[in-house]
Order: C-alpha cells, then structure tokens, then sequence
C-alpha cells in the first residue's frame, strides 16, 4: 500500500522526535568519558560523513556550483553560531547539570527566539509574548531550583546560565539562517565545515583530541549521526510532505517528555516532580506563543 504524503509526514516526524528524545541520554553518557570538546570534535566529523554521504546519494553536488559565493560565505559564517558555539556551550552544561535539567532549560530557544526576534527583526511584542516568557522562564526557575522557587538556591548557577547561553546561540543562528535560499542540506554542510576546523583548534588549545576512553568515541558518533544530522534530515522530509506544518510541528512537544523516560532508563536519573513541573510550564509557554501567531509567523524547529 502506498503511504499518503501526510502519512509520510507523520513517519518522518515521529522517527526525528524518537531521535531528538534519545540524544540528551546519549549526551550526558558519552560525558562520562569524553570532555564537552572531545564529544562535539567527533560528533561533528560523524555528522559531515553523514551529511556528506546524503548530499551524494541525492545527487546534490551540482548545487555547490549553482550557488553564489555570497551564499556559500554566508553559510560558512553561521558555522560559527552552529555547530561550534551553540554545542561548545551546550556540552558544557550538559556536563555540569543532570540531563533531566539541561534538556529542559535548552527547550526555551523558542523563548528566546521571539525575544531576540523583537530586536533583530523588529517584531512587535504582544501580550501573549510577555505571559509566555513569564511562563516559560517561571518552568525554568522550578526546574533549577528543585522546586525551591522562593528561596531561589540554584543547584548549579554556571550551568544554568550556559543552558540558557546555547539558546541564545540557536536562536540566532535559526533567525540568520531564514536568510539563506541554500539547499537546507547543502547550508547545514556548510555550516559544520566550516565550524569542525574551529572546534578542532578549540580541542587542541584546551583538551586533547585523543581521548583516554575511545568508547565514548560511539557515543560521540552516535549524537552526530543522529542529533546532528539523521534527525535534521527526516524533520525536513517532514514538512515537505506535510499539507501544513502545524500538522508535524505540534509533535515536537512530545520530545522532551520522552526525554525524560530516556534519561531515566537509560542514564538513571531519578525525575524529580520539579522537573516535570517546571517543564510543563516551559511546554505551556511555548503553546501560549505558537497558538497567538499566525501561521505564517511561526518557527518550526
């Protein structure tokens, strides 16, 4: 039986949310041995195979030729924001907080998306906005706090505040990278070839691209080819095949929550009520924000 375009939709949606919500357990596992700069060296190599290898079986390469200079600069530039600061920062507090606080906190990048949309894009901020940041950031202070909202004792103020840092560092680099007309899949190849020799010179300044437990290499290989390049890949085929893309986008809610039955299966986490909580806010902001704009308005990750 042939499957109908949206049933596509749907499968190619569900396989990148089964993948989103297994990478922050792969994160935090494969910290346990190698350092935030070891993991996102072999990670990104891992995905410019992936990606390398999906640009030639669909016979993309002609399209290299096609594009102007000025495009292929500009997609070099957004290396920079990703995958080399965005997962830099994100590693790093991946490393420092448990992954049922990390994975939630990052969620917040559509928050912040629409704050820093205000000022670079010069969107005009409603009601709707402000009670959804007030919402989403109200989850995050439950979430940090184990729930002791008015004592305000953070666990781990330094990874709390690089969480929110990474999503500062996405949010930018969706708001610049809805300039380019690349191929999605030639602009994301751009953008890891660009940011590998950066994170590479990053390692060898301060950590060592050997690391001293080659395991966490599969770890490592496993968050490239699935976080950074898989996952991306069936999300696009998603929207294409979509009649819109709210019919997949509303999906994506369910990740995070999976995430948290990942990371306590498979990391050993023990949820705390706070966490769930805490993201059911951030969820709840989130909602509160995509349903007050207009569907032309919004940004589907």
């Amino acid at each position: 039986m042939t499957l109908t375009n949206q049933k596509k939709a749907y499968l190619f949606a569900i396989l990148s949310i089964l993948m989103w919500s297994t990478v922050a357990s792969a994160f935090k596992m494969s910290l346990r041995y190698l350092d935030p700069l070891q993991l996102l060296l072999y990670a990104c190599f891992c995905s410019l195979l992936v990606l390398g290898g999906v640009i030639i079986v669909q016979k993309k390469i002609p399209l290299f030729r096609q594009s102007s200079r000025k495009e292929i600069v500009f997609a070099l530039l957004l290396g920079v924001l990703n995958p080399f600061l965005y997962y830099v920062v994100l590693f790093k507090a991946y490393e420092l907080l448990p992954a049922q606080e990390a994975q939630p906190i990052n969620y917040t990048w559509a928050l912040t998306l629409m704050f820093l949309s205000i000022f670079i894009l010069k969107q005009r901020i409603s009601a709707s906005d402000i009670l959804a940041g007030l919402v989403g950031y109200f989850g995050v202070v439950v979430i940090s706090t184990h729930g002791d909202v008015l004592g305000l004792h953070f666990t781990n103020s330094v990874g709390v505040a690089l969480a929110l840092g990474s999503t500062v560092f996405w949010a930018l680099y969706w708001i610049y990278n809805k300039k380019s007309h690349l191929d999605p899949v030639i602009g994301l190849f751009l953008n890891f070839c660009a940011g590998f020799p950066l994170i590479l010179l990053t390692c060898l300044l301060f950590s060592h691209p050997i690391p001293e437990h080659p395991i966490g290499i599969w770890g490592a290989a496993y968050v490239g080819l699935f976080e950074m390049g898989a996952a991306f890949i069936c999300w696009l085929y998603a929207l294409k095949y979509s009649v819109n893309t709210a019919k997949v986008g509303n999906l994506i809610f369910l990740s995070p929550f999976l995430s948290l039955l990942f990371i306590h299966f498979l990391v050993g986490e023990e949820i705390r009520p706070s966490t769930l909580v805490g993201l059911i806010f951030i969820t709840l902001s989130i909602l509160i924000q995509r349903f007050s704009k207009k569907p032309t308005d919004q940004v589907v990750s």
